[in-house]
């Protein structure tokens, strides 16, 4: 699941980017978006919510738009990040809790991943326990490897490599968002 979680995917480049950006501490903040989405993913796919982000549905094919138009946006966002001042204020914490939420909710990657692992758990007659059990240590697990990212991007090599190639890294960044926005529509 860890490299599930830190493969690169829109929650990743947020996350780096953000951490890079913005200090430790508000991608620690942006993780807890992150995580708390990751949970909604893993109750809809407990309760076999998962198959409505796989099926062709017209609720599938709007959340496919809203995800691919936010993914731009956050692409929009990381390009020019670079011409604005660094923002500190409580404020900033929020949209970046906000951030991360609807990053992870739109991603459809999260839901088929979680529906894909708990699905066999829930044919069992056991009950919830085991597949509650699993979504807990998942959703915990991510919240934990994600903050621990957000501030291991602190240490002042990464620091002082990423001032000294902003600009690129976030065109590349920004170049990565657009590219998942388009492979969405490609099955």
């Amino acid at each position: 699941m860890a490299v599930a979680q830190f493969s690169p995917g829109p929650d990743m480049i947020l996350l780096t980017s953000t951490s890079l950006r913005h200090g430790g501490r508000a991608g620690a903040i942006m993780a807890c978006g992150i995580a708390t989405g990751l949970a909604f993913h893993a109750f809809l796919a407990l309760v076999g919510g998962g198959y409505i982000f796989t099926s062709e549905s017209t609720f599938s094919l709007y959340v496919k738009w809203i995800a691919s138009l936010y993914l731009v946006y956050l692409a929009w966002q990381v390009f020019r990040s670079d011409l604005t001042e660094k923002q500190t204020d409580e404020t900033a914490h929020h949209r970046h809790y906000l951030r991360g939420l609807f990053c992870n909710l739109l991603n459809p990657k999260a839901a088929l991943v979680l529906t894909s692992i708990c699905a066999p758990f829930l044919q069992d007659s056991s009950g919830m326990a085991r597949p509650l059990t699993m979504g807990t240590i998942i959703v915990v697990q991510g919240a934990v490897l994600w903050i621990l990212w957000a501030y291991l991007l602190q240490t002042k090599a990464l620091r002082d490599g990423y001032a000294r190639s902003r600009k690129w890294i976030n065109r590349c960044f920004s170049a990565m968002l657009l590219l998942l926005a388009a492979m969405m529509w490609l099955r």
